[in-house]
């Protein structure tokens, strides 16, 4: 492990389901510096869990489907950090470009980063059109309920741990990503977005690639913005 930049301690969060094929990819471009990268083994029967150890990270075993659910069991393993960084175990996200994540966060600008695929460049095919369509209107009733514009929804993604803790996540599958934005924009988080290339994962989606699933994390993320209006356009500071 080398000196991080900025000076900041970084954990990595990978929520993975049946991710073996997709792992060393992921694990081996993760920057030397990084302090932890917990893998939140959700139930794979894959082998998963065995690869992500074989590659140095921490496996926590979370056997409840949800990526929510994963990503709260990994931040319970998690040592103490300055910023978390979260990443998708399917190596469609490039982990050499966290940087760009930490640099907003590093120079005073923010403390939370969204990693933009919309912004970005992406390999063709990487978003289906209904991934396209849901994160861009929620992304506008995020905009038109609490005036917070972003690009996406996507889960590559840093936030200052002290900042996180105070957003009290608790969704436990499709809306995770959402909530976060949601709710940060509630406090008044500063953030922003940076361009992040994506690419088509390896393996099968879950989620996206299947019309229940695409069915469910759009109603999820329709319903999270919903309850998080009905509870109140503001979070007590």
């Amino acid at each position: 492990m080398s000196i991080p930049p900025f000076g900041l301690r970084v954990g990595v969060v990978i929520p993975a389901l049946d991710e073996a094929d997709a792992l060393p990819v992921v694990l081996s471009a993760i920057p030397i510096w990084v302090s932890c990268v917990v893998v939140a083994d959700n139930g794979s029967t894959d082998g998963t869990a065995s690869v992500a150890r074989a590659h140095g990270a921490v496996v926590v075993v979370e056997p409840i489907k949800g990526y929510g659910r994963a990503c709260l069991a990994a931040l319970s393993a998690l040592p103490p950090v300055d910023v978390v960084v979260f990443l998708d175990g399917d190596a469609s996200d490039s982990p050499a470009e966290m940087t760009d994540l930490l640099i907003p966060i590093a120079e005073g600008a923010a403390d939370m980063v969204i990693g933009s695929r919309t912004l970005g460049i992406r390999e063709s095919g990487s978003l289906s059109p209904q991934q396209r369509f849901g994160n861009a209107l929620a992304c506008l009733l995020i905009r038109l309920i609490w005036g917070q514009s972003f690009s996406d929804l996507g889960p590559f993604r840093a936030i200052r741990k002290p900042v996180l803790d105070r957003l009290e996540m608790q969704d436990l599958d499709f809306g995770w990503t959402v909530e976060m934005q949601v709710r940060a924009a509630k406090l008044g988080v500063r953030a922003v977005e940076v361009p992040v290339s994506y690419r088509r994962r390896i393996g099968v989606s879950k989620v996206s690639r299947t019309i229940k699933g695409a069915v469910g994390a759009g109603t999820k993320i329709l319903y999270v913005i919903g309850r998080e209006a009905i509870t109140g356009k503001q979070i007590q500071r």
